[in-house]
């Protein structure tokens, strides 16, 4: 089976199955609603299920609400409470019937219009510019004038309405390009003429499916669920043939050769991912001396050594070392991507790590970068940072501490060969997309698992009576970069904080990090006059190992249930256990 696109299985679902699997999945959902709002200016039959299902596949307990139509800037106050605001604004609806009155219109009514939408659309920004995520639809003629040689009224108005909203949209607004939904599958699928005609019903339900794969990504990294590792097989993956029987000289990757550029172009696209951040590792059955020789000496070879964080090149069955490629790198099996060309390969992973997102070589060769590039998406992030393009030489660096716990006598004596050094950080305003991006993707040490916008943190900062804690973490191998962070809610009056969030990368779990930092926080915190510190920790399906953290920081138990467990501390009680072997700095504004 060929995996085109990660996001793809509603395509040959009837409408009547989208509704009966969504509704199976609602029962099924657990964790907090994820409230998506959609608003309008035209009628959105069947959308709601259409976006609803796929994201509780991916255990996202989304609950869309269609807000009334043709009433976006009302809706637009309405909803800014929501996770998701997703904006439907067409400019065949800004007056009923413009697409066939708009050439009639005298300059002055033309220029009126534009500047009556240029203020509504201030105002829905301004109304969500608090809202953790809006998806802003590009303005789009293209159901009326696609047949046009030359630039009618209608692209004239869309062009100028499209060019202002990347003009002033904010941080927290993404804008789609719904004319690439189009042009996917088709106009005469995307439209139906007939409803929109009797209910402003613009679009099709195959338009809608296809829609939802194109903002799923944005939706997927808002929730923490972004892949993290691009593994690979080797033969007839990253090359043509097969090395142990082709040997070195007749492998194919070259740009030069029919089907040498389709190997080539595979791994420039893996590449341009490892760039941003992606992990790449090897996993195949060869001889490894052999796989390294065409890594440091096949001048055809685009990816060597240093691109790569890890290699699993022997002949153990490639589930077990892609499960030792989670364990060792520390993250989920739901973070890795595995591509291989073999269907007895796919399978036997898929079977046995159903959590691994298997994509399979196409057999008609000239599909295979099409299909990687159909999944590229599944690698998306709403932030990127300057630890996302270190993050290859930090995880090197993680495999030599791996060597020295090895040869260490005790932990102790590991840790303290360590060097550790935590700088702490107050309010840091440069650095508001890692703040994001860990609050978004941070799932193992996080004691609430509260998502956070690069707009909520600004304003957090911009509160006086909030503070944001930062911690970054080096040690003699190198720089992990910023791991940790902590968002206090003060009440100054009554002398009481609340941790809103806390949190810390699995890079750096595991070093007793998080209670110096502790340490740290309480006296901080005694020193504002704080008397009493409130917590919780909520349960979630990857935080298991630090259910006891508060607990082992002397805070007192005040609420208990299945999914939560609300803490006390009186700072004046508390007596720190120093980590002696952690050098912390703090520098506060």
């Amino acid at each position: 089976m060929v995996v085109n696109t990660c996001y793809n299985f509603m395509e040959n679902l009837k409408y009547f199955e989208i509704l009966k699997m969504n509704a199976e999945l609602k029962d099924q959902m657990k964790s907090d609603p994820y409230n998506v709002s959609v608003i309008s200016n035209i009628t959105l039959n069947q959308f709601k299920e259409v976006l609803e299902l796929p994201l509780r596949e991916k255990g996202i307990n989304a609950i869309v609400e269609i807000g009334d139509y043709d009433n976006i800037v009302q809706d637009s106050i309405k909803y800014k409470k929501s996770n998701l605001v997703v904006i439907f604004w067409e400019v065949c609806n800004l007056i009923d019937g413009l697409q066939h009155r708009i050439e009639f219109f005298q300059d002055k009514e033309f220029n009126q219009l534009i500047e009556r939408t240029k203020l509504e659309i201030d105002i829905v920004i301004k109304n969500l510019k608090d809202t953790q995520l809006v998806l802003f639809n590009r303005f789009t003629s293209a159901c009326f004038s696609n047949n046009n040689i030359d630039e009618n009224r209608l692209d004239t108005l869309k062009n100028v309405l499209n060019e202002y909203v990347a003009l002033v949209a904010s941080k927290n607004i993404k804008i789609i390009d719904i004319e690439k939904t189009i042009l996917n599958i088709g106009l005469e699928k995307s439209i139906d003429f007939r409803f929109y005609y009797s209910s402003k019903a613009l679009y099709s339900i195959d338009f809608f499916k296809n829609y939802v794969n194109s903002i799923l990504p944005f939706i997927i990294s808002a929730n923490g669920k972004s892949k993290k590792a691009l593994i690979f097989d080797c033969d007839n993956t990253l090359w043509k043939g097969v090395l142990g029987e082709d040997g070195f000289d007749h492998i194919e990757m070259s740009r030069e050769t029919k089907n040498g550029q389709i190997f080539n172009e595979i791994q420039n696209i893996a590449l341009s991912l490892n760039k941003k951040g992606i992990l790449l590792g090897l996993c195949s059955k060869n001889n490894f001396e052999d796989v390294q020789e065409v890594l440091d000496s096949n001048p055809d070879m685009v990816i060597h050594d240093e691109n790569l964080t890890i290699k699993k090149v022997n002949w153990i069955d490639k589930a077990t070392n892609i499960k030792e490629i989670s364990e060792e790198l520390n993250i989920g099996l739901d973070s890795i991507v595995f591509v291989d060309d073999s269907s007895f390969e796919t399978n036997l992973v898929k079977e046995f790590l159903p959590e691994v997102t298997v994509l399979q070589v196409p057999k008609k060769l000239s599909d295979y970068p099409k299909m990687l590039r159909d999944n590229i998406s599944l690698f998306y992030d709403l932030s990127q940072t300057k630890e996302d393009v270190n993050k290859v030489k930090m995880y090197k660096e993680q495999a030599e501490r791996k060597v020295l716990e090895k040869t260490s006598n005790s932990i102790e004596d590991y840790l303290s060969a360590l060097e550790l050094k935590v700088v702490v950080k107050k309010n840091d305003s440069s650095i508001v997309p890692r703040i994001s991006q860990l609050t978004q993707k941070t799932n193992q040490f996080n004691l609430t698992t509260i998502r956070y916008t690069e707009s909520e943190i600004q304003a957090y900062l911009d509160d006086e009576n909030v503070v944001i804690y930062t911690f970054s973490v080096s040690d003699k191998f190198g720089d992990n970069g910023v791991t940790g962070l902590c968002i206090v809610k003060l009440d100054k009056i009554n002398s009481v904080a609340t941790i809103d969030s806390f949190l810390m990368s699995c890079r750096v779990i595991g070093r007793n990090i998080e209670f110096s930092f502790m340490n740290f926080l309480i006296k901080e915190l005694r020193n504002l006059n704080i008397k009493k510190i409130n917590s919780s920790y909520l349960k979630t399906l990857k935080n298991s190992q630090i259910k006891s953290f508060y607990n082992n920081c002397q805070y007192s138990v005040v609420d208990s249930s299945e999914d939560k467990i609300e803490y006390v501390l009186d700072t004046q009680k508390h007596k720190p256990n120093k980590v002696k072997y952690i050098n912390l700095e703090y520098y506060g504004k």
